[in-house]
């Protein structure tokens, strides 16, 4: 037995997630969450036995849907409820349940810049859409892997350990220099030993269950230690955790580190040379550099991989050079090749016939080879994004922008070079994008066209 059961703060009539709801049938999901929550499995687990089932049989699996053995009644956990559901029908059982994310401009004392919640029926407002849409805007705010893992990992604990019959909900705050995690429940189990490592008493074991098969968190119990180990390298002040009663409540507060303008105000008064150079995303678009001075070196590969394709092209001019420096050796030394007049003229009509034939083959190949490597080239401009599922999303505007520069691009398209789904590209990159005037519309009057493509804008 768990040496922490039945202590710290527990209330006794909290639902565990996994209570099967007898009247809640798969229709009662949104299914573009199930769709997503399973590409991510198959990604993560690409030989899984599970791939296969069906629907159903999946969620049971892994712990959204549930069986009363001594009796044929089945239904949606609770667990499943708050993974793939949506707020209305959530509410219906948790009417306390309500998630938020808050962002305040620096230095503004009340007020926020963006906002949404899981009411404002624009999206489903479950667990799982919540802790990617969070995610997303979370990362736009540091530099580090260190600190986009820091607040994963936060994120990630305040949904698995929230109490959901509790007041106050999971609400996600970025205010100045810091960000802060709070949700509605207190820790089961001392806060030194959570933070030493113990073996940790969930509050909700199926949640957890389904964020670990698809690699969102790690075994149980490791969540805090690993955040203040990693606190060393990518905090600058130590991770500030508080509980609060009535209603109870556990917020724990990141500084992650330093920002842009800071980086750039330390690297003014260092002497040269002691510091690195900070990641290119952090600079201005609008301080008159060229584009690619905003690429991370990670994206430099890109460019590599590009610059290859044209040294190919130019190795095909190289020899036409070559053809072209033999036939001037024979026009040099005639002699050389016959000695006669008439012989001299036979031989630089067959080299000239040959440099014609030459030419011809090369405006053949320059020709197919525009046409033909196009694709292979954008393919392999986006490698880096298929490699790198988390790429900072900085870098992955830039490498959108590089890719519709070489040919106008349609949705479908993007999301087969970039390995993400339509709507992920869509909502998190190309509608910036077009708000910013980086890329536009093929058919700007006719949003809905049916080949309708994206084009880079000239700076």
């Amino acid at each position: 037995m768990n040496k922490y059961t039945n202590s710290f703060h527990e209330r006794p009539h909290a639902l565990a997630d996994s209570l099967i709801l007898e009247h809640y049938s798969l229709s009662e999901l949104n299914f573009e969450t199930v769709s997503h929550y399973r590409e991510r499995f198959a990604r993560v687990k690409p030989g899984h036995p599970w791939n296969g089932l069906e629907t159903k049989e999946f969620l049971y699996k892994i712990g959204a849907w549930g069986k009363l053995r001594d009796s044929s009644k089945e239904g949606l956990t609770l667990a499943g409820l708050l993974m793939f559901s949506e707020e209305r029908i959530i509410t219906e059982v948790l009417p306390q349940y309500f998630l938020e994310y808050r962002e305040h401009a620096d230095g503004e004392a009340a007020g926020w810049t963006k906002r949404f919640t899981s009411q404002d029926g624009t999206w489903s407002g479950n667990i799982y859409d919540f802790y990617f849409r969070v995610l997303t805007e979370l990362e736009r705010h540091v530099w580090a892997d260190e600190g986009r893992a820091l607040l994963g990992e936060a994120l990630a604990n305040a949904i698995v350990h929230a109490d959901y019959g509790e007041e106050g909900g999971i609400t996600v705050e970025k205010e100045d220099r810091s960000f802060r995690f709070a949700n509605p429940g207190r820790f089961r189990i001392p806060i030194e030993a959570a933070m030493a490592g113990h073996t940790s008493n969930l509050r909700n074991p199926n949640i957890f269950k389904m964020f670990l098969l698809i690699d969102v968190c790690k075994r149980a119990g490791s969540g805090l230690k690993r955040m203040c180990d990693m606190q060393e390298q990518a905090l600058v002040c130590p991770v500030d955790i508080s509980q609060q009663t009535n209603p109870d409540r556990t917020i724990v507060v990141l500084c992650p580190l330093q920002f842009p303008a800071e980086i750039s105000a330390t690297m003014e008064t260092e002497p040269a040379g002691q510091l690195e150079q900070p990641e290119p995303e952090w600079l201005d678009p609008d301080s008159g550099q060229e584009t690619e001075s905003f690429i991370t070196n990670e994206l430099s590969l890109v460019s590599i991989d590009t610059n290859s394709v044209n040294n190919e092209e130019n190795s095909v001019n190289i020899n036409k050079n070559s053809v072209n420096s033999r036939s001037n050796s024979i026009k040099n030394e005639p002699d050389s090749v016959n000695r006669t007049l008439n012989s001299i003229n036979n031989g630089l009509e067959f080299v000239n016939s040959l440099l014609s034939s030459v030419n011809n083959d090369i405006s053949m190949h320059d020709s197919n080879e525009k046409g033909e490597t196009i694709d292979e080239r954008l393919w392999k401009m986006a490698e880096l994004a298929r490699r790198k599922k988390r790429l900072a999303p900085a870098v992955m505007e830039q490498l959108i922008i590089r890719l519709c520069r070489e040919r106008p691009l349609r949705l479908k398209e993007l999301a087969e070079l970039l390995e993400r789904t339509p709507d992920g590209l869509r909502n998190n990159y190309l509608g910036k994008l077009l708000e910013e005037g980086k890329i536009r519309l093929k058919y700007p009057d006719q949003p809905n066209h049916p080949r309708q493509a994206y084009i880079a804008v000239d700076e």
